[in-house]
């Protein structure tokens, strides 16, 4: 039996900056600050949430903090066990939705640590007794800058974090019976990673790759040239056919971006 979630209008999405000579989603810009309160009842009535039927492996994609973040709920749909991607703000909105599933979560996934990935991280994993997995070690530096960007950023208080397991490429993560392969993509930041699914045919590419754009490159850590490599060396071998769910913004297939996309037409 096929769960579909209720489909609302989609807000704004997050702004456009210019990186690279390409147009680049999130331009950091200090967002006014929300209650708790506030930030649910506006993603539950503003935002489209996605929910997707793929195999054994299923998904809810929930925009998340004022920078509208693609947090997403995975999980087997054989065990009900789940993992956070990215969970960068909103807790109360992330685990309402997985109460609603229902999803048991037994993990974290990261993809980078910038403030709108991992802001909510720290506390989450305390609250659920949650193991965090991922980054790669490159990302280290931007963990421990977690509190520092919060207040940057007029975010809600963030703690930095030892994860429980740092990811390298080529490793694999279990969610229930699907596996999700891991691909190293720096570039945006030095240790961004990747998760793919390869039954499902969906790759989430957090800030690597957007509906027409790629991640700025602008930020310590950060260098075009590396994204560029990562995006065509490791996302394109998953295949024309992968959808992506990006960190911001619609998803999007590899095909439709090699063909379409100014920043990796033709590549």
């Amino acid at each position: 039996m096929v769960r579909m979630a209720r489909i609302y209008p989609l807000s704004a999405a997050v702004t456009l900056g210019t990186a690279s000579g390409c147009l680049g989603w999130k331009t950091f810009r200090n967002p006014e600050p929300r209650s708790a309160t506030a930030a649910f009842a506006e993603n539950r009535t503003l935002v489209a949430t996605r929910l997707r039927p793929v195999n054994m492996l299923q998904y809810q994609t929930l925009p998340v903090t004022p920078f509208q973040q693609n947090c997403s709920i995975v999980w087997c749909d054989q065990t009900m066990e789940g993992a956070v991607i990215d969970p960068g703000g909103d807790l109360a909105l992330i685990r309402a939705a997985a109460d609603r599933l229902p999803v048991r979560l037994t993990q974290i996934l990261l993809t980078h640590a910038h403030i709108d990935h991992a802001g909510g991280t720290a506390t989450l994993a305390h609250d659920l007794a949650l193991p965090i997995v991922g980054p790669h070690p490159g990302d280290q530096f931007w963990i421990d800058a977690l509190p520092q960007q919060a207040r940057q950023f007029r975010f809600p208080e963030a703690k930095s974090f030892t994860p429980t397991r740092w990811l390298h490429d080529g490793d694999t993560v279990q969610v229930g019976h699907s596996v999700l392969g891991v691909r190293h993509c720096p570039g945006h930041t030095p240790g961004h990673v990747v998760f793919h699914s390869a039954e499902a045919g969906r790759a989430f590419v957090g800030d690597v790759l957007f509906a027409g754009s790629i991640g700025r490159t602008d930020l310590p850590g950060g260098d075009h040239a590396t994204l560029v490599a990562s995006i065509t060396q490791r996302l394109w071998p998953m295949g024309d056919e992968t959808v992506f769910i990006p960190g911001h913004g619609p998803e999007s297939t590899f095909g439709r971006e090699r063909a379409q996309n100014p920043c990796v037409q033709g590549t």
